[in-house]
């Protein structure tokens, strides 16, 4: 997770794909997964609840955990390699944070997916200098059959490494300039399933990448580290004769910019929500050169858009819940996108300094810091994009967060100059709680969704402007 300062550009080839009719959608249904770090990790035990029994109540059935490889491991800051036996999971000292957050899930029929990353132990690092340097893949191996050993009959989805694209979790991104980080992460990926494997869990479900979206001189931009992590680099595949890699999905972290979803970088081998196509197409690209071994789709494992007041990143809370939303539908259409995420209940703590350093963390909760709901929370329950698709035409997607079969949904509109919301029609959503619509474009005119669940609890979504892009 890294804050980037980004360009701004429309994308027409977006703003089509939005206005597809409802019988273009590929598939009915992605999966929704959440993370809430902070309140998970929480040694408040009450906290911890709280939100998991929140996620629950959202109706979302997967969470997104980081394992970190030095949080759990013997002596993490020693440049000699302890005695103990690396896959004996009785052997490593700080597992407590993580069993209650399984455990927790567990009671609740809540999935974990396990992302196991650096930093790493110092002694893990081939130089023994810090946390995040060539890490051994060896003991990596050894660490992972471990992690399966202790968890491996509660999981059977795995992520391996967080964002190794970002200096901050894998070193060294690039050697004299040219992407070094790739071949690192292979080895990784490798030992890691490796591992799982001598574990007993060789069936179980490994995503590789969890890459972060764009590149620059520190970062390697995600399609050059597809490349390179399988192996596709100019003639690296021939070279050193790799051979194809089994991979279960591409995790991916598409965040975008204030510029909302449609934002398309200048860099083509950067990812943003607005165009995945670019890396399902290298993907495509990797099966046919038989770098990997079957169709490889996507897992959207972090995503969020930051609010005020973040000054840099942040946009107001009524762009964070409708650009949140067409997100969500961007990836709703996509039909290689198997799981959507949203990444944070509540903003990063503020820190010390100025404005943009207090605000330096992550502002894409669905509450503020102090626990405040924005409007994103309500727009996370009732999602609803508002979109004009023709001159005279407006199409109206939206989901219902916890459906328990079809349900019917009231639309409700309102117009410039009225302080009155008046129903525009009811509609009926899909078993997974999805439905769409269209209605005749009024200029200026707003909409929002209200929704009574079983229990008699009616909820309203947020107010959601058309967008014309």
């Amino acid at each position: 997770m890294h804050i980037r300062r980004i360009h701004l550009l429309a994308s027409l080839p977006l703003a089509l794909s939005l206005a597809l009719p409802a019988a273009a959608v590929a598939k009915r249904s992605q999966f929704t997964m959440f993370q809430a770090t902070r309140e998970v990790r929480s040694a408040d035990p009450a906290v911890r609840a709280e939100t998991l029994d929140e996620i629950q109540r959202f109706g979302v059935h997967w969470l997104r955990v980081l394992l970190y490889w030095r949080d759990v491991a013997p002596s993490p800051d020693s440049r000699s390699v302890p005695s103990f036996d690396e896959t004996d999971p009785a052997a490593y000292p700080g597992w407590a944070t993580y069993d209650r957050i399984v455990a927790g899930a567990k009671a609740r029929g809540i999935r974990v997916l396990l992302t196991v990353t650096g930093p790493v132990p110092r002694w893990a690092t081939r130089a023994h200098k810090d946390n995040v340097t060539r890490p051994s893949a060896t003991r990596f191996r050894r660490f992972m059959t471990a992690v399966g050993r202790r968890y491996g009959d509660d999981i059977d989805y795995w992520s391996i490494w967080n964002e190794p694209n970002h200096p901050q979790f894998l070193g060294p991104q690039y050697i004299h300039g040219h992407p070094y980080s790739p071949k690192l992460y292979r080895q990784l990926y490798r030992a890691g399933r490796s591992g799982l494997a001598r574990s007993g869990n060789e069936h179980d479900t490994v995503l590789m990448g969890e890459t972060a979206p764009r590149g620059n001189s520190h970062v390697v931009a995600p399609l050059d580290f597809v490349r390179g992590s399988l192996c596709l680099t100019g003639s690296y595949h021939r070279r050193h004769g790799c051979g194809s890699l089994d991979v279960d999905g591409w995790a991916h972290h598409p965040y975008t910019t204030p510029a909302g979803p449609w934002f398309v970088s200048d860099n083509r081998d950067d990812v943003t929500i607005g165009t995945l196509s670019r890396l399902t197409r290298a993907l495509d690209r990797a099966r046919h050169a038989h770098a990997v071994r079957h169709r490889v789709d996507l897992y959207l494992t972090e995503f969020g858009v930051q609010s005020e007041p973040d000054p840099i990143n942040g946009v107001s809370e009524t762009r964070q819940a409708e650009y949140r939303s067409i997100g969500e539908l961007i990836a709703y259409r996509n039909p290689r996108v198997r799981a959507f995420s949203q990444y944070l209940m509540r903003d990063d703590l503020p820190r010390p300094g100025t404005p943009s350093e207090r605000y330096g963390g992550f502002e894409s909760g669905l509450r503020h810091s102090d626990g405040s709901r924005k409007l994103a929370y309500d727009g996370f329950r009732l999602p609803l994009v508002a979109r004009r698709t023709s001159r005279h035409r407006t199409y109206l997607w939206g989901l219902v967060r916890p459906a328990q079969g079809r349900v019917t949904v009231r639309i409700e509109y309102r117009d410039p100059g009225s302080a009155h919301w008046r129903t525009l029609k009811h509609d009926h959503s899909d078993s997974h709680g999805y439905w769409s619509s269209t209605t005749s474009y009024r200029s200026g005119r707003s909409y929002r969704v209200r929704w009574t669940a079983q229990d008699g609890t009616s909820y309203t979504g947020p107010r959601t402007r058309v967008y014309s892009r």
